[in-house]
């Protein structure tokens, strides 16, 4: 069995798109599309950058988004690939939940670029820059850095927002709480511990704002059964019925990214390979999940016809 999967903010670079662009009539038209719904030229910012900017996460979601789906529409239409006959399930970390639902049909490409345009500036104007944080706590388990942010919080928050398996959990709160954590993880023995470069504590309680607007936008979003069965972040299990997956989108915002489990999960259930559109963070984070598993990253022009040849 085979999942096709989505990567996540920090997957953005200037330059992306570029070259599949230049080769592609299909992946041309993702990108114009996608600034068409979004009315900017959002393909000149991933290509030309300023990387500041793209960095912007009103940008960056629907960038990655769209370098993904981009990614999948040449495959599709010049490998002659079909997703319904080639995957079994869908899945992405946290906003490629959104682009795992495009591939699979779910939501068209115009509505996932505006709801992440719409997601990432909720998240942003949810805190304060300033006043919230995010790290990443390497060589500890998904339960020891649980405990770790219990005991920074004090009274503040301090969460667990992304278990990204082999060791990586990321932690998200106020800014106070997370350089507690940062010493506390160093003494309970994790081999690295530092803040990420984020401008906001995504995937916590801080988001509430954030997940308030995402059920506005989504309860007037068309969205319809997936071809295939999502994989969603925050209960790491499939799920194919439209009412359910709004409510784990808006889930989504506060909850905590399950991407081991989801990983041990689809395993489990038989999906031993998995593919990669965009991005090369995924495929690793696969590997170390589940060693047992193959993981293709597709990227570059050559990467989706090596592919095709195989599918």
């Amino acid at each position: 069995m085979r999942a096709f999967i989505f990567p996540g903010q920090g997957s953005q670079a200037v330059g992306m798109g570029k070259a599949l662009a230049e080769a592609s009539v299909a992946a041309r038209e993702v990108f114009q599309e996608v600034d068409d719904a979004l009315g900017q030229n959002l393909y000149r910012l991933m290509t030309e950058g300023p990387e500041a900017e793209l960095t912007l996460t009103e940008n960056a979601q629907p960038a990655i988004m769209a370098n993904a789906i981009a990614t999948l529409r040449v495959l599709e239409k010049e490998g002659g690939i079909r997703l319904a006959d080639k995957a079994d399930f869908v899945a992405g970390h946290s906003l490629g939940d959104y682009s795992a639902l495009c591939a699979a049909d779910a939501l068209d490409l115009a509505t996932t670029a505006q709801l992440l345009k719409t997601r990432g500036r909720a998240m942003q104007a949810a805190v304060p820059v300033g006043q919230g944080a995010m790290a990443v706590l390497l060589g500890m388990d998904f339960d020891a850095a649980r405990e770790v942010a219990t005991a920074a919080a004090e009274s503040e928050v301090c969460e667990a927002a992304n278990d990204n398996g082999g060791g990586q959990v990321v932690i998200s709160g106020h800014a106070g709480a997370i350089d507690r954590a940062i010493v506390i993880a160093k003494e309970r023995g994790a081999k690295r511990a530092m803040t990420l470069p984020v401008s906001a504590p995504f995937h916590c309680s801080l988001m509430k704002p954030a997940a308030e607007a995402m059920a506005e936008a989504l309860a007037a979003a068309p969205l319809r059964a997936p071809l295939v069965p999502v994989y969603a972040n925050v209960t790491a299990a499939p799920v194919a019925d439209p009412a359910m997956i709004r409510e784990l989108l808006v889930r989504q915002v506060t909850g905590t990214v399950r991407w081991r489990e989801s990983v041990e999960a689809m395993f489990a259930a038989g999906v031993h390979d998995y593919v990669e559109f965009g991005g090369k963070v995924l495929g690793p984070m696969v590997r170390r999940i589940a060693p047992d598993a193959t993981a293709t990253s597709l990227v570059a022009m050559a990467d989706i016809e090596a592919l095709a040849k195989m599918l």
